[in-house]
Protein backbone atom coordinates (compact mmCIF):
# COMPACT_ATOMS: atom_id res chain seq x y z
CA UNK A 1 0.00 0.00 0.00
CA UNK A 2 1.24 3.01 -0.94
CA UNK A 3 1.31 6.28 1.19
CA UNK A 4 1.96 9.67 1.17
CA UNK A 5 3.11 12.61 3.79
CA UNK A 6 0.49 15.05 4.31
CA UNK A 7 0.64 18.32 3.28
CA UNK A 8 2.64 20.63 6.09
CA UNK A 9 0.21 23.07 7.94
CA UNK A 10 -0.29 26.60 7.57
CA UNK A 11 1.67 29.13 8.85
CA UNK A 12 0.14 31.75 10.81
CA UNK A 13 0.42 34.16 8.00
CA UNK A 14 -1.17 31.91 5.34
CA UNK A 15 -4.36 31.16 8.63
CA UNK A 16 -4.67 34.68 9.13
CA UNK A 17 -5.25 35.26 5.36
CA UNK A 18 -8.15 32.65 4.78
CA UNK A 19 -11.55 31.95 5.93
CA UNK A 20 -13.73 29.04 5.97
CA UNK A 21 -16.11 29.81 3.42
CA UNK A 22 -19.87 28.53 3.82
CA UNK A 23 -19.26 25.64 1.46
CA UNK A 24 -16.37 24.21 3.82
CA UNK A 25 -13.00 24.73 2.90
CA UNK A 26 -10.91 27.61 3.93
CA UNK A 27 -10.28 30.17 0.44
CA UNK A 28 -7.72 33.13 0.78
CA UNK A 29 -9.32 36.22 1.03
CA UNK A 30 -6.15 37.94 -1.01
CA UNK A 31 -6.49 36.14 -3.43
CA UNK A 32 -8.13 36.49 -6.94
CA UNK A 33 -9.41 34.42 -9.23
CA UNK A 34 -8.28 34.78 -12.90
CA UNK A 35 -9.96 36.30 -15.23
CA UNK A 36 -12.39 35.02 -17.33
CA UNK A 37 -11.89 36.05 -20.87
CA UNK A 38 -14.11 38.52 -22.99
CA UNK A 39 -16.33 35.76 -24.47
CA UNK A 40 -16.34 34.15 -21.39
CA UNK A 41 -18.18 37.26 -19.31
CA UNK A 42 -20.64 37.78 -22.30
CA UNK A 43 -21.83 34.26 -22.14
CA UNK A 44 -21.61 34.36 -18.08
CA UNK A 45 -24.08 38.16 -18.73
CA UNK A 46 -26.35 36.50 -21.21
CA UNK A 47 -26.91 33.40 -19.08
CA UNK A 48 -27.43 35.55 -16.26
CA UNK A 49 -29.85 37.97 -18.46
CA UNK A 50 -31.57 34.72 -19.61
CA UNK A 51 -32.15 33.59 -16.08
CA UNK A 52 -33.37 36.71 -14.94
CA UNK A 53 -36.41 36.67 -17.54
CA UNK A 54 -37.29 33.38 -16.40
CA UNK A 55 -37.54 34.28 -12.67
CA UNK A 56 -39.25 37.13 -13.75
CA UNK A 57 -41.77 35.04 -15.24
CA UNK A 58 -41.81 32.42 -12.38
CA UNK A 59 -41.14 33.97 -9.54
CA UNK A 60 -44.12 36.24 -10.26
CA UNK A 61 -46.12 32.92 -9.81
CA UNK A 62 -44.37 31.76 -6.76
CA UNK A 63 -44.85 35.14 -4.76
CA UNK A 64 -48.03 35.62 -5.85
CA UNK A 65 -48.83 31.69 -4.33
CA UNK A 66 -47.30 33.17 -1.14
CA UNK A 67 -49.42 35.64 -1.03
CA UNK A 68 -52.07 33.65 -1.44
CA UNK A 69 -51.23 31.13 1.29
CA UNK A 70 -50.09 33.64 3.75
CA UNK A 71 -53.93 35.30 3.10
CA UNK A 72 -55.68 32.17 3.38
CA UNK A 73 -53.94 31.42 6.09
CA UNK A 74 -54.68 34.84 8.22
CA UNK A 75 -57.79 34.56 7.02
CA UNK A 76 -58.87 31.30 7.80
CA UNK A 77 -57.57 31.35 10.90
CA UNK A 78 -60.65 31.81 13.08
CA UNK A 79 -62.21 28.95 10.90
CA UNK A 80 -61.67 25.90 13.24
CA UNK A 81 -58.16 26.77 12.90
CA UNK A 82 -57.94 26.05 8.95
CA UNK A 83 -55.93 28.49 8.72
CA UNK A 84 -52.77 26.98 10.49
CA UNK A 85 -52.33 24.64 7.48
CA UNK A 86 -51.95 27.28 4.88
CA UNK A 87 -49.85 28.83 7.34
CA UNK A 88 -47.56 25.86 8.04
CA UNK A 89 -47.62 25.54 4.09
CA UNK A 90 -46.81 29.26 3.69
CA UNK A 91 -43.33 28.27 5.66
CA UNK A 92 -42.47 25.37 3.95
CA UNK A 93 -43.27 27.56 0.37
CA UNK A 94 -40.92 29.94 1.92
CA UNK A 95 -38.08 27.69 2.61
CA UNK A 96 -38.83 25.74 -0.58
CA UNK A 97 -38.36 29.38 -2.58
CA UNK A 98 -34.81 30.50 -0.62
CA UNK A 99 -33.46 27.40 -1.40
CA UNK A 100 -34.11 26.96 -4.72
CA UNK A 101 -32.80 30.60 -4.96
CA UNK A 102 -29.14 29.91 -3.49
CA UNK A 103 -29.05 26.99 -5.95
CA UNK A 104 -29.76 29.13 -8.29
CA UNK A 105 -27.60 31.98 -7.49
CA UNK A 106 -24.71 28.95 -6.89
CA UNK A 107 -25.42 27.32 -10.19
CA UNK A 108 -24.85 30.95 -11.84
CA UNK A 109 -21.98 32.70 -10.07
CA UNK A 110 -20.36 29.77 -8.40
CA UNK A 111 -19.66 31.61 -4.99
CA UNK A 112 -19.48 29.28 -2.65
CA UNK A 113 -22.71 29.04 -1.59
CA UNK A 114 -23.91 25.76 0.61
CA UNK A 115 -27.10 24.33 0.11
CA UNK A 116 -29.67 25.88 2.45
CA UNK A 117 -30.12 23.42 5.15
CA UNK A 118 -33.51 22.67 6.51
CA UNK A 119 -33.95 23.97 10.47
CA UNK A 120 -33.50 20.14 12.43
CA UNK A 121 -35.44 19.35 15.26
CA UNK A 122 -33.99 19.55 18.83
CA UNK A 123 -36.40 18.00 20.79
CA UNK A 124 -38.99 15.50 19.82
CA UNK A 125 -42.76 15.29 19.51
CA UNK A 126 -45.44 17.86 18.20
CA UNK A 127 -43.48 19.99 20.72
CA UNK A 128 -40.43 19.97 18.78
CA UNK A 129 -41.86 20.01 15.11
CA UNK A 130 -44.13 23.45 15.90
CA UNK A 131 -40.43 25.06 17.68
CA UNK A 132 -38.60 23.38 14.59
CA UNK A 133 -41.01 25.34 12.33
CA UNK A 134 -41.12 28.53 14.53
CA UNK A 135 -37.34 28.60 14.19
CA UNK A 136 -37.86 28.16 9.85
CA UNK A 137 -39.59 30.78 10.22
CA UNK A 138 -37.33 33.64 11.86
CA UNK A 139 -33.92 31.77 9.75
CA UNK A 140 -32.35 34.81 8.67
CA UNK A 141 -30.38 32.97 6.20
CA UNK A 142 -33.83 31.62 4.55
CA UNK A 143 -34.92 35.50 4.58
CA UNK A 144 -32.18 36.64 2.62
CA UNK A 145 -32.55 33.59 0.06
CA UNK A 146 -35.94 35.10 -0.23
CA UNK A 147 -35.15 38.87 -0.11
CA UNK A 148 -32.36 37.81 -3.03
CA UNK A 149 -35.19 36.46 -5.06
CA UNK A 150 -37.56 39.19 -4.38
CA UNK A 151 -35.12 41.54 -6.21
CA UNK A 152 -33.92 38.99 -9.24
CA UNK A 153 -38.08 39.03 -10.15
CA UNK A 154 -38.39 42.59 -10.10
CA UNK A 155 -35.19 42.63 -12.24
CA UNK A 156 -36.25 39.95 -14.48
CA UNK A 157 -39.71 42.17 -14.84
CA UNK A 158 -37.50 44.87 -16.23
CA UNK A 159 -35.76 42.84 -18.64
CA UNK A 160 -38.47 41.51 -20.66
CA UNK A 161 -39.74 44.81 -22.02
CA UNK A 162 -35.58 45.30 -22.62
CA UNK A 163 -35.51 42.39 -24.53
CA UNK A 164 -38.42 43.11 -26.32
CA UNK A 165 -37.17 46.43 -27.21
CA UNK A 166 -33.77 45.15 -28.38
CA UNK A 167 -35.33 42.95 -30.87
CA UNK A 168 -37.46 45.74 -31.95
CA UNK A 169 -34.32 48.20 -32.73
CA UNK A 170 -32.09 45.54 -34.21
CA UNK A 171 -35.27 45.28 -36.78
CA UNK A 172 -35.50 49.32 -37.67
CA UNK A 173 -31.73 48.66 -38.85
CA UNK A 174 -33.79 47.04 -41.87
CA UNK A 175 -36.57 49.25 -41.42
CA UNK A 176 -35.74 51.52 -45.03
CA UNK A 177 -35.89 48.26 -47.04
CA UNK A 178 -39.49 47.88 -46.23
CA UNK A 179 -40.26 51.02 -47.81
CA UNK A 180 -42.89 53.75 -46.16
CA UNK A 181 -42.38 57.59 -45.16
CA UNK A 182 -42.69 56.96 -41.49
CA UNK A 183 -41.53 54.42 -39.03
CA UNK A 184 -42.79 54.23 -35.23
CA UNK A 185 -40.04 53.85 -32.45
CA UNK A 186 -40.47 51.23 -29.59
CA UNK A 187 -41.59 51.76 -26.20
CA UNK A 188 -41.53 55.50 -26.72
CA UNK A 189 -44.44 55.10 -29.83
CA UNK A 190 -42.82 58.10 -31.33
CA UNK A 191 -42.76 58.50 -35.72
CA UNK A 192 -39.85 59.61 -37.62
CA UNK A 193 -39.06 59.60 -41.04
CA UNK A 194 -37.83 56.28 -42.37
CA UNK A 195 -33.99 57.51 -43.34
CA UNK A 196 -33.45 58.03 -39.01
CA UNK A 197 -34.48 54.60 -38.74
CA UNK A 198 -31.08 53.13 -39.20
CA UNK A 199 -29.91 56.04 -36.39
CA UNK A 200 -32.79 54.79 -34.40
CA UNK A 201 -31.91 51.73 -34.38
CA UNK A 202 -28.00 51.95 -33.66
CA UNK A 203 -29.53 54.03 -30.90
CA UNK A 204 -31.78 51.76 -29.86
CA UNK A 205 -29.42 48.62 -29.73
CA UNK A 206 -26.32 50.77 -27.54
CA UNK A 207 -29.46 52.51 -25.01
CA UNK A 208 -31.31 48.53 -24.54
CA UNK A 209 -27.52 46.65 -23.95
CA UNK A 210 -26.23 48.77 -21.69
CA UNK A 211 -29.39 49.10 -19.79
CA UNK A 212 -29.39 45.08 -19.56
CA UNK A 213 -25.92 45.19 -18.84
CA UNK A 214 -26.37 47.34 -15.84
CA UNK A 215 -29.20 45.03 -14.79
CA UNK A 216 -26.93 42.16 -14.74
CA UNK A 217 -24.18 44.02 -12.89
CA UNK A 218 -26.40 45.51 -10.60
CA UNK A 219 -28.38 41.75 -10.02
CA UNK A 220 -24.46 40.35 -9.17
CA UNK A 221 -23.68 42.89 -6.92
CA UNK A 222 -26.72 42.71 -4.55
CA UNK A 223 -27.09 39.15 -5.18
CA UNK A 224 -23.60 39.23 -3.57
CA UNK A 225 -24.23 41.80 -0.83
CA UNK A 226 -27.65 39.64 0.57
CA UNK A 227 -25.80 36.08 0.13
CA UNK A 228 -22.83 35.96 0.57
CA UNK A 229 -21.09 37.04 4.31
CA UNK A 230 -19.23 39.51 4.66
CA UNK A 231 -15.47 38.57 6.15
CA UNK A 232 -16.09 39.98 9.59
CA UNK A 233 -18.90 37.54 9.62
CA UNK A 234 -17.16 34.63 8.59
CA UNK A 235 -14.07 35.37 10.74
CA UNK A 236 -17.14 35.63 13.75
CA UNK A 237 -18.50 32.27 12.27
CA UNK A 238 -15.57 30.90 12.13
CA UNK A 239 -14.36 31.66 15.74
CA UNK A 240 -17.46 30.53 16.78
CA UNK A 241 -17.79 27.07 15.67
CA UNK A 242 -14.11 27.00 16.70
CA UNK A 243 -14.81 27.98 20.13
CA UNK A 244 -17.99 25.34 20.44
CA UNK A 245 -15.70 22.63 18.88
CA UNK A 246 -13.00 22.89 21.43
CA UNK A 247 -15.56 23.26 24.25
CA UNK A 248 -17.28 19.76 23.33
CA UNK A 249 -13.76 18.26 22.95
CA UNK A 250 -12.95 19.42 26.85
CA UNK A 251 -16.22 18.32 27.55
CA UNK A 252 -15.82 15.27 26.12
CA UNK A 253 -12.71 14.42 27.34
CA UNK A 254 -14.40 15.10 31.19
CA UNK A 255 -17.49 13.00 30.43
CA UNK A 256 -14.90 9.84 28.93
CA UNK A 257 -12.48 10.68 32.22
CA UNK A 258 -15.48 10.10 34.41
CA UNK A 259 -16.60 7.17 32.73
CA UNK A 260 -13.16 5.52 32.47
CA UNK A 261 -12.74 6.49 36.68
CA UNK A 262 -16.44 4.95 37.43
CA UNK A 263 -15.65 1.85 35.28
CA UNK A 264 -12.67 1.15 37.25
CA UNK A 265 -13.60 1.66 40.29
CA UNK A 266 -16.84 0.09 40.11
CA UNK A 267 -15.86 -2.67 38.01
CA UNK A 268 -11.99 -3.68 37.48
CA UNK A 269 -10.92 -2.93 41.33
CA UNK A 270 -13.20 -4.72 43.26
CA UNK A 271 -12.60 -7.67 41.29
CA UNK A 272 -8.60 -7.50 41.65
CA UNK A 273 -9.34 -6.49 45.48
CA UNK A 274 -11.55 -9.78 45.72
CA UNK A 275 -8.53 -11.92 43.64
CA UNK A 276 -6.28 -10.22 46.42
CA UNK A 277 -8.26 -11.41 49.22
CA UNK A 278 -8.52 -14.81 47.64
CA UNK A 279 -4.80 -15.57 47.22
CA UNK A 280 -4.51 -13.88 51.05
CA UNK A 281 -7.07 -17.05 52.52
CA UNK A 282 -5.87 -19.45 49.87
CA UNK A 283 -2.06 -18.50 51.45
CA UNK A 284 -3.30 -19.38 54.77
CA UNK A 285 -4.92 -22.88 54.32
CA UNK A 286 -2.27 -23.76 52.16
CA UNK A 287 -0.54 -26.13 54.72
CA UNK A 288 -3.08 -26.73 56.54
CA UNK A 289 -5.81 -27.24 53.89
CA UNK A 290 -4.32 -28.08 50.38
CA UNK A 291 -7.40 -28.92 48.85
CA UNK A 292 -9.09 -25.83 49.93
CA UNK A 293 -6.40 -23.84 49.47
CA UNK A 294 -6.54 -25.02 45.81
CA UNK A 295 -10.10 -24.35 45.62
CA UNK A 296 -9.63 -20.64 46.47
CA UNK A 297 -6.48 -19.96 43.69
CA UNK A 298 -8.98 -21.76 41.32
CA UNK A 299 -11.22 -18.89 42.22
CA UNK A 300 -9.13 -16.37 42.13
CA UNK A 301 -7.79 -17.48 38.23
CA UNK A 302 -11.27 -16.99 36.90
CA UNK A 303 -11.56 -13.95 38.93
CA UNK A 304 -8.23 -12.70 36.94
CA UNK A 305 -9.34 -13.48 33.72
CA UNK A 306 -12.35 -11.83 33.68
CA UNK A 307 -10.94 -8.44 35.06
CA UNK A 308 -8.52 -8.81 32.15
CA UNK A 309 -11.60 -9.06 30.20
CA UNK A 310 -12.86 -6.06 31.37
CA UNK A 311 -9.86 -4.11 31.38
CA UNK A 312 -9.46 -5.41 27.20
CA UNK A 313 -12.84 -4.18 26.85
CA UNK A 314 -12.30 -0.68 28.73
CA UNK A 315 -9.06 -0.47 26.42
CA UNK A 316 -11.48 -1.19 23.45
CA UNK A 317 -13.69 1.60 24.75
CA UNK A 318 -10.97 3.94 24.64
CA UNK A 319 -9.10 3.01 21.23
CA UNK A 320 -10.62 0.63 18.86
CA UNK A 321 -7.74 -0.33 17.14
CA UNK A 322 -9.52 -2.57 14.38
CA UNK A 323 -10.72 0.80 13.81
CA UNK A 324 -7.09 1.62 12.34
CA UNK A 325 -6.36 -0.89 11.07
CA UNK A 326 -9.26 -2.27 9.18
CA UNK A 327 -11.70 0.74 8.78
CA UNK A 328 -15.31 1.75 9.92
CA UNK A 329 -16.94 -1.32 8.63
CA UNK A 330 -14.88 -4.12 10.20
CA UNK A 331 -14.83 -2.76 13.28
CA UNK A 332 -18.47 -2.29 13.28
CA UNK A 333 -19.05 -5.68 12.39
CA UNK A 334 -16.96 -6.74 15.68
CA UNK A 335 -18.80 -4.14 17.99
CA UNK A 336 -21.84 -5.88 16.34
CA UNK A 337 -21.17 -9.14 17.06
CA UNK A 338 -20.19 -8.52 20.99
CA UNK A 339 -23.70 -6.57 21.46
CA UNK A 340 -25.81 -8.44 23.62
CA UNK A 341 -28.90 -6.92 21.57
CA UNK A 342 -29.46 -8.54 17.96
CA UNK A 343 -27.72 -5.74 15.61
CA UNK A 344 -28.67 -5.45 11.85
CA UNK A 345 -25.70 -3.74 10.48
CA UNK A 346 -25.87 -1.92 7.03
CA UNK A 347 -22.52 0.05 6.48
CA UNK A 348 -22.02 1.62 2.79
CA UNK A 349 -18.75 3.62 2.84
CA UNK A 350 -16.67 4.49 0.00
CA UNK A 351 -13.06 4.76 0.98
CA UNK A 352 -11.80 5.77 4.50
CA UNK A 353 -12.76 9.17 6.47
CA UNK A 354 -10.54 10.81 8.88
CA UNK A 355 -9.36 8.90 11.76
CA UNK A 356 -11.40 11.60 13.93
CA UNK A 357 -14.80 11.40 11.95
CA UNK A 358 -14.19 7.62 11.78
CA UNK A 359 -14.05 7.73 15.72
CA UNK A 360 -16.78 9.69 16.39
CA UNK A 361 -19.10 7.55 14.09
CA UNK A 362 -18.02 4.37 15.86
CA UNK A 363 -18.33 5.53 19.33
CA UNK A 364 -21.79 7.10 18.92
CA UNK A 365 -22.36 3.51 17.33
CA UNK A 366 -21.02 1.80 20.34
CA UNK A 367 -22.51 3.86 23.57
CA UNK A 368 -26.27 3.81 21.23
CA UNK A 369 -25.91 -0.27 21.10
CA UNK A 370 -24.63 0.08 25.15
CA UNK A 371 -28.56 2.20 25.60
CA UNK A 372 -30.24 -0.21 24.05
CA UNK A 373 -29.13 -3.17 25.79
CA UNK A 374 -28.92 -1.21 29.83
CA UNK A 375 -32.14 0.82 29.66
CA UNK A 376 -34.51 0.43 26.25
CA UNK A 377 -35.13 -3.46 26.82
CA UNK A 378 -35.29 -2.92 23.11
CA UNK A 379 -35.56 -6.26 21.23
CA UNK A 380 -33.40 -5.51 17.84
CA UNK A 381 -31.07 -2.58 17.02
CA UNK A 382 -30.92 -1.24 13.07
CA UNK A 383 -27.48 0.40 12.08
CA UNK A 384 -27.26 2.39 8.78
CA UNK A 385 -24.16 3.85 7.81
CA UNK A 386 -23.35 5.96 4.22
CA UNK A 387 -20.90 8.56 2.78
CA UNK A 388 -23.26 11.03 1.80
CA UNK A 389 -22.18 14.65 -0.34
CA UNK A 390 -23.62 17.63 1.31
CA UNK A 391 -22.75 20.69 -0.21
CA UNK A 392 -19.64 19.78 -2.14
CA UNK A 393 -18.17 18.21 0.93
CA UNK A 394 -18.36 14.03 1.99
CA UNK A 395 -20.15 13.32 5.61
CA UNK A 396 -20.16 9.65 6.92
CA UNK A 397 -24.35 10.22 8.22
CA UNK A 398 -25.02 6.76 10.80
CA UNK A 399 -28.31 5.79 12.03
CA UNK A 400 -29.32 3.81 15.28
CA UNK A 401 -32.57 2.81 15.79
CA UNK A 402 -33.92 0.49 18.49
CA UNK A 403 -37.21 -0.83 19.20
CA UNK A 404 -37.20 -0.50 22.62
CA UNK A 405 -39.24 1.72 25.31
CA UNK A 406 -38.24 5.17 24.05
CA UNK A 407 -38.10 7.98 26.23
CA UNK A 408 -34.12 8.58 25.86
CA UNK A 409 -33.01 12.02 26.95
CA UNK A 410 -29.69 13.72 26.81
CA UNK A 411 -28.21 14.30 30.60
CA UNK A 412 -25.13 16.06 31.61
CA UNK A 413 -22.61 13.63 32.12
CA UNK A 414 -24.23 10.81 30.69
CA UNK A 415 -23.76 8.45 27.95
CA UNK A 416 -25.77 10.70 25.12
CA UNK A 417 -24.30 13.78 26.22
CA UNK A 418 -20.68 12.42 25.54
CA UNK A 419 -22.14 11.31 22.18
CA UNK A 420 -22.96 14.56 21.52
CA UNK A 421 -19.72 16.05 22.62
CA UNK A 422 -17.67 14.06 20.65
CA UNK A 423 -19.87 14.60 16.96
CA UNK A 424 -19.75 18.35 17.81
CA UNK A 425 -15.81 18.28 18.77
CA UNK A 426 -15.30 16.80 15.16
CA UNK A 427 -17.39 19.27 13.37
CA UNK A 428 -20.46 16.75 13.47
CA UNK A 429 -24.64 16.93 14.45
CA UNK A 430 -26.49 14.88 15.99
CA UNK A 431 -30.16 14.36 16.20
CA UNK A 432 -32.02 12.09 18.77
CA UNK A 433 -35.64 11.20 18.34
CA UNK A 434 -37.00 8.98 21.20
CA UNK A 435 -40.73 9.48 22.37
CA UNK A 436 -42.37 7.65 24.91
CA UNK A 437 -42.97 4.23 23.95
CA UNK A 438 -40.15 4.17 21.11
CA UNK A 439 -38.73 3.34 18.78
CA UNK A 440 -35.69 5.33 19.84
CA UNK A 441 -33.35 6.63 16.69
CA UNK A 442 -30.36 9.00 16.84
CA UNK A 443 -28.20 10.45 13.64
CA UNK A 444 -25.24 11.43 13.28
CA UNK A 445 -23.53 13.34 10.53
CA UNK A 446 -19.59 14.33 11.25
CA UNK A 447 -17.32 15.40 7.85
CA UNK A 448 -15.08 12.87 6.50
CA UNK A 449 -12.32 15.92 6.64
CA UNK A 450 -12.69 16.83 10.21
Amino acid sequence: MTTTAPPPPPSPQDAAASVATPSGPAIPLGASARRPSRGRRVAETCGALAQLAAVGVVGSLIFGLLVTLLSAGIGLLPVLGIGLLFLVAFVYALYATAWLEYERVEGLSRLGLRPLPPVRRDRPGFGGWLRSLWRQLIDGAMWRGIASAAIATILGLFVLPLVGALASSIALLFAPLLGGDTIVLPIVRTDVAAEWAIVAGILGILVTVALLIGIALLHAVLTRAILVPSREAQFAEQARTAGTQRASAVRAGEVERTRIERDLHDGVQPRLVSVAMTLGLAQQKIDDDPAAAKELIDEAHTSTKAAITELRQLARGIHASVLDDRGLDAALSALAARSHVPVQLDVRVDGRCSRTAEAAVYFAIAESLTNAAKHSRAAETRVVVRTRDEGGARTLWARVEDNGVGGARVLPGGGLDGITNRVVAAGGTTRLDSPAGGPTSLEVSVPCAS
